[in-house]
């Protein structure tokens, strides 16, 4: 059987040219090697020399969906409405019956020869090395150490390394120490803790009438789980002088997540109601591409100081229930309101999480890092701007968008309302407070520099001045689709935000460069270029969108960990076609092939490690220690 070659040119060989990492050590110096380590980005996959695919787990992931497939075959009553992606959750300890007997023994020729192949393949003495010597022997120090914290920085800057100790008293100083939080002993915590998930489960008791099968099936199932209690981490604000960190609480398998996760499901069904929501800036150059600029019209954008700690939840609850008091005849019946408003209560009051070996409440604003937050705050602020904004200023607001936190807006005076009068509009909503930008006829909003010229607007690529482009190298442990996808996407993204086919080029030549700044060779990247050309070619019109493929209901996937000597994907593929395929009651098959653990997956730790003497309750004590002292000293 054929082996994947993409990946065997020595490490060395291919090693990138830039590399770059943020050093925000002050004490101890992190070790020599680190800018050879993770300047290669958190996103590096590492593998083990030979293959050695976990082929019982392939099959065992192939085998349920072959059965389920016929399962649902053979009863036909069962409801496919029934469905709902962002809901849905397995039944735990479920597993559908054996399908036919010929199907059944189909799937076992599969496995066999898979195996056989597998086998075949590891006797081959190829091997890879994912990282060379210096950073093998760096990795492996950073493994074995508690004296630094490794995180990606705020904006996707790339990575930072900071001192284990000057991090947790940055994070104390500049945010826990501070009236927006209350710090709470381990039993008051854990008390709170379980009081929440009662009052949460008592609520969904009753008010689950008002829920469909699905939503129903969705919490009975989560509340099986095991959870965990959410973690607050600070992300590196590099941009900022001096620098500071982004709060963020990771909820990911809490208990109140499941609620939450499905208020952001529920609030999607709102966005409609909220005429200046942009999803993206793809969707921004669409309606930028539509208008007629009347002359005098001028660009300002505007954004949210602290957006999330700065809108008080009785503000919110208060607004939502005007919200669907005003739009009633625009929100179906069906529409669990009460249990909506209820839960967001419990959600937003109850931000409770650890931070190393202490644990803290959120007493002001919208709980951080809980899924249903962006939207809250997009629906929020989005009724004051129906109600106080876009009515009031519609002469002189041509255009007015807001993605969460930040504004776009395109303005032409009237005789009637002022600046000053709408940005003074914009700040009377609770303590939420914007920085405006004076109006101009070229600013930067989301990744786009939008400018007016001869009174027409032109796009072209903005990126931040400290991007350290640091594009996955192709000695990662990446599957050459990736790479392929990556280049692919980029240039098409570039086209479509590049008014002016000169600022399109200079910027994919900039691309190419830093691509092989980063180890790619020419000769590999020129037919990748190409396919994308041809692609762009192939878009009806000059600025039409190409269409996203949507994978089919009837398409198998099969399950594997990359791994560049692993069999290749033919060899997958002629193996299904002479064994399973006709068999398997499914169109088409797609192997869905899974990463290795990246560098962030090893390095980036969300709880800190313990230290005797030096955990973040020691750090704490001192902080109060010597803020009492000062206060005393005479």
């Amino acid at each position: 059987m054929a082996c994947n070659t993409n990946h065997t040119d020595t490490t060395q060989s291919r090693q990138p040219i830039k590399l770059a990492v943020h050093n925000l050590c002050h004490n101890c110096q992190p070790p020599s090697g680190t800018t050879n380590l993770l300047g290669l980005g958190l996103k590096y996959c590492i593998v083990p020399p030979k293959a050695n695919p976990n082929i019982k787990n392939c099959i065992k992931k192939l085998a349920y969906r072959v059965r389920t497939k016929q399962y649902l075959l053979d009863n036909d009553t069962i409801n496919r409405n029934d469905y709902i992606p962002q809901l849905y959750v397995k039944i735990k300890n479920w597993n559908p019956p054996p399908a036919s007997t010929s199907t059944e023994d189909r799937m076992t020729l599969f496995e066999k020869r898979l195996r056989e192949a597998s086998r075949i393949n590891t006797l081959q003495t190829h091997h890879f090395t994912s990282l060379n010597p210096l950073q093998r022997q760096t990795l492996n120090e950073f493994k074995n150490s508690k004296e630094f914290i490794i995180i990606p920085k705020d904006k996707n800057l790339g990575p930072a390394v900071l001192n284990r100790d000057d991090y947790i008293s940055q994070v104390l100083k500049e945010h826990l120490l501070t009236p927006t939080y209350l710090k709470l002993d381990s039993n008051t915590a854990s008390y709170r803790i379980l009081q929440t998930t009662r009052n949460l489960k008592n609520t969904f008791q009753k008010f689950k009438h008002l829920l469909t099968k699905p939503e129903i099936d969705f919490f009975t199932r989560s509340f099986s789980d095991s959870h965990r209690t959410p973690i607050f981490y600070g992300m590196p604000k590099v941009h900022k002088t001096p620098m500071q960190l982004r709060p963020v609480v990771s909820c990911v398998n809490s208990f109140p997540s499941i609620f939450s996760s499905w208020l952001d499901f529920r609030m999607k069904e709102l966005l409609h109601l909220i005429p200046s929501y942009i999803k993206n800036s793809t969707e921004l150059i669409k309606d930028l591409q539509c208008l007629n600029l009347p002359r005098g019209a001028k660009l300002f954008t505007a954004d949210a100081t602290s957006m999330y700690t700065n809108i008080d939840t009785t503000t919110g609850l208060q607004t939502f229930t005007k919200l669907f008091e005003r739009y009633k005849d625009h929100i179906p019946n069906s529409f669990p309101k009460e249990f909506f408003l209820e839960t967001l209560k419990i959600i937003m009051n109850n931000n409770i999480f650890s931070f190393g070996d202490t644990y803290w409440q959120q007493l002001q604003g919208t709980a951080m890092g809980t899924p249903a937050a962006p939207l809250y705050s997009i629906i929020i602020y989005g009724y004051h701007e129906n109600t106080q904004i876009l009515n009031t200023f519609q002469q002189n607001l041509i255009y007015y968008k807001r993605y969460i936190d930040d504004i776009f807006g395109i303005w032409v005076d009237s005789p009637n309302t002022t600046w000053d009068e709408f940005k003074h509009t914009l700040n009377q909503f609770g303590q939420l407070r914007w920085n405006v930008e004076d109006r101009t006829t070229s600013t930067n909003f989301l990744d786009l520099q939008i400018s007016i010229l001869n009174d027409k607007i032109e796009t072209k690529t903005f990126q931040k001045p400290l991007n350290l482009y640091l594009y996955i190298p192709p000695t990662s442990a990446h599957p050459s689709s990736c790479f392929k996808g990556l280049i692919t996407g980029e240039i098409i993204r570039y086209w479509k935000q590049n008014t002016q086919v000169k600022d399109f080029i200079h910027i994919t030549q900039l691309f190419i460069q830093r691509l092989i700044q980063r180890g790619h060779r020419i000769e590999d990247i020129i037919p990748i270029l190409q396919s994308a050309a041809a692609s762009i070619d192939n878009i009806q019109g000059d600025r039409r969108w190409l269409q996203q493929r949507v994978p089919s209901e009837d398409t198998l996937y099969i399950d594997r960990q990359y791994h560049p000597l692993d069999i290749n994907k033919n060899s997958i593929h002629e193996i299904y076609n002479n064994t399973l395929k006709g068999h398997d009651n499914f169109q088409k098959m797609l192997i869905a092939m899974s990463r290795p653990p990246n560098l962030r997956d090893i390095l980036c730790r969300t709880n800190i490690p313990n230290l005797p003497g030096r955990n973040t309750s020691d750090i704490l004590e001192k902080i109060v220690k010597d803020q009492d002292s000062r206060v005393l000293s005479p």
